[in-house]
């Protein structure tokens, strides 16, 4: 039998389907970038911690300093450690 192959997605596309994922099952729709890294480790991620971090916090971050050549308007920083999907 072939063996299936796991089609690699971006670190953003892994971050917003579990951060999705996530506020979907709850009725407070925030979540910490701790709840992320814990949810995408078991779920058998490839990405490195400060890589997932850095997309939350800033890369991805509609209210972070603009410090990189592409930014995303996917999260919004709500509270110390604390962000909200705005999709």
């Amino acid at each position: 039998m072939a063996e299936l192959k796991k089609i690699r997605t971006t670190a953003r596309d892994e971050i917003l389907a579990t951060a999705k994922s996530m506020t979907k099952e709850r009725e407070v729709k925030h979540f910490s970038v701790g709840e992320i890294l814990k949810y995408m480790k078991e779920d058998g991620t490839s990405y490195k911690d400060s890589t997932i971090r850095t997309h939350i916090t800033s890369k991805c971050c509609s209210n972070a300093p603009n410090h990189h050549a592409t930014v995303f308007n996917d999260y919004e920083r709500i509270g110390k450690g604390m962000y909200r999907l705005i999709l």
